[in-house]
């Protein structure tokens, strides 16, 4: 648990145009093996987050998995 600056019932950082896309989601770089992911969270500002849904319904963080939109 934890408290940071900006974040509160009335703040929250900026979002991506991103938000709410669809994207493909690799891990440890098996491009060739991926699972279809929705980006739920894309921070703008601090604290940087960036948090994706999976079609299985984990829920996964940028930075344990590579990601791309589809084409």
């Amino acid at each position: 648990m934890g408290v940071r600056k900006g974040i509160s019932h009335n703040e929250f950082p900026k979002q991506s145009p991103y938000l709410n896309k669809r994207a493909d989601v690799a891990f440890n770089y098996e491009t060739q093996r991926t699972i279809l992911g929705v980006i739920v969270r894309d921070d703008r500002e601090e604290p940087w987050i960036t948090i994706l849904k999976l079609s299985d319904g984990r829920y996964v963080l940028a930075t344990e998995c590579q990601y791309s939109l589809p084409r």
